[in-house]
């Protein structure tokens, strides 16, 4: 059953939807949940057909725009749009240490239900709700690969299709996957420090010190060197640079420790507190049958580059390892549950080849060259994957182009997928 409240912003009606669903769409497993999501619907608008977006993650809610620009703005002047919080994110019944409960057995068996299969399946059941008709669907890099699973088992619930940055391999392993992303993180370290070359030195000395020092974060627990590199994360955004340019500016006092302030900014990072969803699933959404079986942490193994002891300092990108759940106190209680998640060889493929091989709808996808996140190789061949797809390849945007080019990469990708 839908249930809605409305008001008003700035010209726009803006509706708050939600929905109960089944945990199980399969019907295997008992119980329900709830799906939420935000509707915009600017003046003039409102027998516009409906556009939905899907959010990167995993493990994100929908954006809560406080000014409608960029992409958003652009897509109003012809959709409703759809701001939808994934479940188990935002108000789409959120999943954190605090609701996830019962043994790690439970907790895994629970968290099965939390790929894309399932989110599409509670898409649908929204898009029902709201009236049946089909809609058009913006998805950014997660939320691309949620709308190839779209693409796969539901393709009769969608227009047409725009993905910025999402187009995942069809067939391709997490070891595949970070064989290919700590290389492009590699050309990223490489390029970071070209342009700030004395945060080098810095970054060294803030990973000895932690080895050799005990320094804590806000949140209780002692700092890792190793940890401290997963700020690298930051690496695969345009904007990235300079936020982790700043945030290693002035890190020591003068007597030698790290600042408060320097270890606020690192806890805010680096905390899993907002998102843990995120390093639970992360390596899941590459599981095609087979156990990802820690595939970040075994792969690092094959880089000397990002070694502990490697003679040059290196931050990690996107990648999430066991012992993070061991030092990040929102992940310790979870922990059990993720070594599980990452031993399951029974989590099915999420892509269907043969459907998208006859696909009838509509794509058009945004493919950035030198993205740290979606290695560019994979997008390329699932384009070519997917009957009719439409892409435009470029290497002047990283992983947030949709957030800093929005309005002009929305048109590029609607006449692109209506020419």
């Amino acid at each position: 059953m839908l249930s809605t409240e409305s008001h008003r912003v700035d010209g726009h009606d803006v509706h708050e939807h939600v929905l109960t669903v089944p945990l199980d769409h399969a019907g295997a497993t008992p119980g329900t949940i709830e799906v939420f999501a935000r509707e915009y619907v600017r003046d003039g608008q409102r027998a516009a057909p409906r556009l939905v977006f899907f959010q990167g993650g995993p493990g994100n809610p929908a954006n809560r725009p406080d000014v409608i620009g960029g992409w958003l703005d652009r897509a109003l002047e012809e959709f409703r749009v759809v701001l939808l919080d994934q479940r188990g994110t935002g108000r789409s019944t959120p999943l954190d240490r605090q609701s996830l409960t019962g043994s790690a057995e439970e907790q895994a068996r629970y968290l099965r239900h939390f790929r894309a299969d399932s989110i599409v399946a509670d898409a649908e059941l929204l898009r029902a709700a709201l009236g049946g008709e089909p809609w058009s669907a913006l998805g950014q890099s997660y939320g691309g690969f949620c709308l190839t699973t779209y693409l796969s088992r539901a393709p009769q619930g969608l227009r047409e299709v725009f993905v910025t940055a999402g187009l995942p391999g069809l067939a391709t392993s997490a070891d595949d996957v970070y064989r290919a992303t700590y290389a492009q993180t590699a050309v990223r370290n490489a390029e970071f420090f070209a342009r700030y070359p004395r945060d080098l030195a810095v970054a060294q000395r803030v990973a000895d010190h932690l080895e050799a020092t005990e320094e804590f974060l806000p949140t209780g627990e002692r700092l890792s060197g190793r940890r401290f590199r997963t700020l690298g994360i930051a690496l695969g955004q345009v904007s990235g640079f300079d936020a982790l340019h700043f945030a290693l500016e002035d890190p020591f006092t003068p007597g030698g420790r790290l600042r408060e302030r320097f270890l606020v900014e690192v806890g805010r990072r680096l905390s899993f507190a907002a998102h843990p969803l995120y390093a639970l699933v992360h390596e899941s959404i590459y599981a095609q049958g087979a156990a990802t079986g820690w595939a970040a942490e075994r792969v690092r193994g094959e880089f000397a580059e990002f070694a502990l002891d490697a003679p040059v300092f290196r931050f990690t990108g996107e990648h999430v390892y066991p012992w993070q759940f061991d030092e990040d106190p929102a992940l310790v209680p979870l922990r059990g549950a993720a070594h599980l998640l990452a031993a399951d060889a029974t989590l099915p493929p999420l892509y269907d080849a043969d459907v998208l091989a006859h696909n009838a709808v509509p794509v058009a996808a945004a493919v950035f060259v030198d993205d740290m996140f979606v290695p560019y190789a994979f997008s390329r061949d699932t384009a070519r994957a997917i009957r009719g797809a439409r892409t435009f390849v470029t290497n002047e945007h990283q992983h947030d182009g949709l957030r800093l080019d929005g309005r002009r990469l929305l048109d590029v990708l609607t006449g692109l997928a209506r020419r």
